[in-house]
């Protein structure tokens, strides 16, 4: 799992049927700082989540799929969860 924030939606009128009724968000992975890390995903959302939300993301095919209920899906990205809060503990 990863921690995201949700920087977008993106609406698409013809999607693989595994997909219909799915809300696909656009998500720009996090530091522990809540910097940028890499290039902003496509993730499909489980969870519900909106714009500048901070989310669990899963990255891994099989897992994000099955996350969604949706078993056999071509799913590289997945809402998971939506973070209420973040403490790191430095020891």
């Amino acid at each position: 799992m990863q921690i995201a924030r949700v920087i977008g939606t993106v609406v698409a009128t013809q999607k693989h049927r595994k997909f219909e009724g799915a809300k696909l968000l656009l998500v720009q992975p996090l530091n522990l700082d809540d910097t940028p890390r890499g290039v902003a995903l496509l993730a499909v959302d489980g969870v519900g989540a909106g714009v500048k939300e901070k989310v669990l993301i899963v990255l891994e095919g099989r897992a994000a799929g099955e996350a969604l209920g949706k078993k056999a899906a071509p799913v590289d990205a997945a809402v998971v969860g939506i973070v209420d809060r973040v403490d790191v503990v430095m020891a």
